[in-house]
């Protein structure tokens, strides 16, 4: 296959950041996607229905003249989070989903939960409305290894609330383990999965062998070879519990090479090029379209896009910037490690 045309694909999980940094990347993302869950944790984050208004606005400012793109707004959940607004909100068709930050799990989390029983009055109004939670899957304690917290997270936290709530339904974001493949997979409903293109591409590995290598770690933190091959299975099987939510998290160079990193990855530019590469090598190309375009409209209760996207796979390695250049700063792009040849041509 030389050509390959899909429908326009979405991003069920994105961090565009705020001001400079946002005006620098907010084409890298509606160049090639129509739409986009937009994660709220800024400093200070998306709490109330008035900041996702104010957000969405700086979203849409920024939009180069011309682009399509619809910012799918959330509200960042905290333990005094009202009811009320969060219903409202939905109800206007602001605000597509909560997001559950565990304290401390990632960049810009330290607002988040610490006692999910403090949150049941927003989890209870939420499985009333139908609005999805979306959850980063992690544990924080200082006692479960870092690379054991989705696993931990999925035995004491979600899997409770979900017997607890069984109505409510729940998005976990960033899968990146066989634990979160299997959970998901057994479930008997109201649970569906995003999977990053880098966790489809990278392993630990490229973390830590020859030296640490601050842009290839992200939270969660990249796993072992057999999680990573459980994920790329999933994502090309067609099963419709799995799609696309890149979690493309810019973060300018300072700040990843330094002595305290930051966590994230910036797949923006080239994941459509590399999403295709991975389903190619799994001869899974005609699974492609499913897993960035039609499995998570479907999850959200949204229409597929009608526009289209065409992918050529030519004989000499695409070309990307390696870094993308912000009013604050350079953002270093996501590298595969193997040169690119499909190329997003309309």
């Amino acid at each position: 296959m030389k050509t390959l045309t899909i429908r326009r694909p979405d991003d069920w999980h994105l961090h565009l950041r705020d001001g400079a940094v946002l005006e620098g990347v907010i084409a890298d993302t509606s160049r090639h996607f129509a739409r986009a869950i937009i994660m709220p944790n800024l400093v200070p984050p998306v709490v109330t229905a008035q900041d996702a208004v104010a957000y969405r606005d700086r979203i849409l400012t920024a939009l180069p003249q011309g682009d399509r793109f619809q910012p799918l707004m959330t509200l960042y959940l905290t333990e005094g989070t009202d009811p009320d607004d969060v219903a409202a909100a939905k109800e206007s068709g602001l605000i597509t989903a909560v997001k559950l930050y565990p304290a401390g799990a990632t960049t810009n989390s330290h607002g988040g939960v610490r006692d999910i029983d403090k949150a049941m009055p927003v989890l209870e109004r939420m499985a009333e409305i139908g609005l999805p939670l979306c959850v980063h899957g992690e544990v924080t304690t200082p006692e479960v290894d870092i690379f054991d917290r989705e696993a931990v997270f999925i035995e004491t936290v979600l899997d409770p609330l979900r017997n607890r709530l069984p109505e409510l339904k729940v998005t976990m974001e960033h899968v990146t383990t066989k634990d979160g493949v299997d959970y998901i997979m057994g479930s008997s409903g109201n649970l569906a999965g995003t999977i990053t293109t880098h966790h489809l591409i990278i392993n630990r590995n490229a973390i830590l062998v020859g030296g640490i290598r601050p842009h290839y770690y992200c939270l969660p933190v990249a796993k072992r070879e057999n999680h990573r091959l459980a994920l790329r299975a999933a994502a090309a099987s067609g099963d419709k519990r799995f799609f696309l939510g890149t979690d493309s998290a810019p973060h300018v160079d300072p700040l990843k090479e330094c002595g305290c990193g930051c966590a994230g990855i910036y797949t923006s530019p080239n994941t459509m090029s590399c999403l295709a590469h991975v389903f190619e090598e799994e001869n899974a190309l005609d699974k492609l379209e499913a897993f960035t375009s039609l499995n998570g409209p479907a999850w959200y209760g949204m229409a597929p896009n009608e526009e289209t996207m065409t992918l050529v796979r030519q004989e000499q390695p695409v070309s990307y910037p390696s870094k993308r250049d912000t009013g604050a700063g350079a953002i270093t792009v996501f590298d595969p490690m193997f040169p690119l040849h499909w190329q997003v041509v309309e």
